[in-house]
């Protein structure tokens, strides 16, 4: 019998910005300036793609280390595709599990097909500790 149900959306961070894959490295990072984001989903082609994600450290390892052109570097290039994705309505605990199979720190938060925000392993594992100590 499960303790806690602590839904997804309860410890999700609610911005999920997007970015077209098509999208230039320098037009990625001016969004993440812009918005004070360091991850950025990658907005499905249509209903029957995944989404991706296109993070800092990507932008970095790839990117800035190798001295690659941030203009003629596409954000489909770099981008970790499939993300995983996971229900806002489900629960953190099947969520860490997830992430931990897949050796992941994140996941995008979908309601309805659609992107609605992140959650992260931390933010998740936290949250946890914090219902626990409740008891």
């Amino acid at each position: 019998m499960e303790r806690f149900y602590i839904p997804v959306r309860d410890v999700m961070t609610k911005q999920a910005e997007l970015v077209d894959g098509l999208a230039s490295i320098r037009e990625a990072v001016k969004i993440m300036n812009e918005k004070k984001v360091n991850t950025l989903v990658v907005d499905r082609r249509d209903n029957k793609d995944d989404f991706g994600l296109i993070t800092v450290n990507e932008i970095a390892t790839h990117i800035i280390e190798p001295n690659r052109s941030l203009d003629r570097s596409a954000v489909y290039e770099y981008m970790v595709k499939p993300a995983l994705t996971v229900g806002a309505d489900k629960n953190i605990r099947y969520a860490i599990r997830l992430l931990s199979r897949y050796g992941e720190t994140r996941a995008i938060v979908t309601e309805n097909e659609h992107a609605v925000g992140f959650v992260t392993f931390a933010d998740m594992v936290l949250h946890y500790l914090e219902a626990l100590g409740d008891e």
